[in-house]
């Protein structure tokens, strides 16, 4: 029996968030972001997230020579992060789904707040990523804090995107923001992985994916956990762990990372358990216990 989650992956690194990625796109080295497609790709990436960073409001020439040339290399669907509605009209002008087995793009992402990208949708379809953790309320953008309110943030875009634009359930995506342990004083992460369950439970939102970047939960901790492992890879399966079995299908990752099921009694499982279960300087003295034993 494999130990791996069954979930897709959807590959991140081309990112200038990476430092290796950002010297690529510093020298324009074309070459260079195709191997780097091509290896996420043969890493089992379902699909390929990206992200030129400001560079893809500028140079428009530079970012349909990137989008042009992962899709000579890897037939892969691509996920378009921009940063405004304009640049993600050219990304769908370029994106050719023949190359992708027919599969739609992805738009990473919407919000409550941000929703002018869906009046590209009926020119051109695509599958949707939504940011479930802010809403409009009385006309302001508000942070979601707790499982409730961010359960509720997605049910509402996901019905409107099903209703008002015809986007089915099974096309997108609900990106629940999870939070670096090391920042977590508010009881975020046991909110988060709350909601999936509030999600993944609702007969009415069957088809759904959730989703989320876990790159950073385990940011500005050691490398190395208080039994010897793999510190931020161990929360990262940690998490998987407990949100997998209540519909946590999608991870934007790398690809090459091996995402494995932790068996009961893994102590960065049981340290992730009893941090979720903290507040306050509770919590702050919890993140120890993942790296002192």
């Amino acid at each position: 029996m494999s130990t791996r989650f069954d979930i897709e992956v959807i590959g991140e690194r081309i990112n200038p968030g990476f430092k290796s990625t950002q010297a690529l796109f510093d020298t324009s080295d074309i070459a260079g972001i195709q191997a780097l497609a091509v290896r996420q790709a043969e890493a089992g990436a379902s699909c390929l997230n990206v992200n030129v960073g400001a560079r893809a409001m500028t140079d428009h020439a530079f970012l349909t020579d990137v989008i042009r040339a992962i899709q000579e290399v890897v037939s892969l669907p691509l996920s378009f992060d921009v940063p405004d509605v304009a640049t993600h009209e050219r990304c769908l002008e370029i994106y050719d789904p023949r190359k992708a087995g027919g599969v739609r793009s992805i738009l990473n992402s919407i919000t409550e707040h941000r929703w002018d990208a869906m009046r590209l949708y009926r020119d051109c379809p695509f599958r949707v990523i939504v940011m479930a953790s802010e809403r409009v309320e009385d006309g302001l953008a508000r942070n979601n804090k707790t499982a409730a309110d961010i359960a509720s943030t997605a049910k509402r875009a996901a019905l409107r995107l099903r209703d008002a634009y015809g986007v089915p359930l099974d096309e997108i995506f609900i990106d629940l923001s999870v939070s670096a342990v090391v920042a977590d004083t508010e009881g975020l992460s046991r909110a988060t992985l709350d909601a999936v369950r509030l999600i993944g439970s609702d007969p009415e939102l069957k088809g759904l994916h959730l989703m989320g970047g876990l790159s950073n939960i385990g940011q500005q901790l050691p490398a190395k956990a208080a039994d010897g492992s793999d510190l931020k890879h161990q929360l990262e399966n940690a998490f998987l762990t407990l949100a997998v079995p209540h519909g946590f299908d999608t991870v934007l990752g790398t690809p090459w990372r091996s995402y494995e099921w932790l068996p009961e009694g893994n102590y960065v499982l049981e340290a992730y358990r009893f941090f979720l279960g903290q507040t306050g300087s509770h919590a702050l003295r919890a993140v120890r216990r993942f790296y002192r034993s």
